[in-house]
């Protein structure tokens, strides 16, 4: 069992590449989309019914805190990532932020007309 002055000396590897940044985007994004979504949920939230309400109450909560957790793994972790693996994570990232985007979008598209 390590001791408390084991655990003061112990260090964490930060590294710059591809999966660190990724990383930094994780946490930037989820943080961001968190405060967006919270915002448009309580602006459309007399408009909803019961179901469709948990269930935007969970995106807007579940999947940036799904986000942010991966983000620090990424960042402090992601030195040990082959660089196919960085490179499929980076193509995964892509495609959230597509479907995050444009889910946002078709809310205010709906929501002006």
């Amino acid at each position: 069992m390590p001791s408390l002055n084991d655990l003061f000396l112990m260090q964490i590897n930060f590294g710059l590449n591809t999966a660190s940044l990724l990383g930094l985007l994780y946490i930037i994004f989820g943080i961001s989309y968190m405060i967006f979504m919270v915002t448009v949920l309580f602006r459309r939230a007399s408009s909803l019914n019961g179901i469709a309400f948990v269930i935007y109450l969970l995106q807007a909560l579940l999947i940036p805190s799904i986000m942010l957790l991966v983000g620090l793994i990424f960042v402090l972790q992601g030195w040990r990532l082959d660089p196919i693996l960085q490179f499929a994570q980076f193509l995964l990232t892509l495609i959230i932020i597509y479907f995050c985007v444009k889910d946002l979008l078709n809310h205010e598209f709906y929501r002006n007309r």
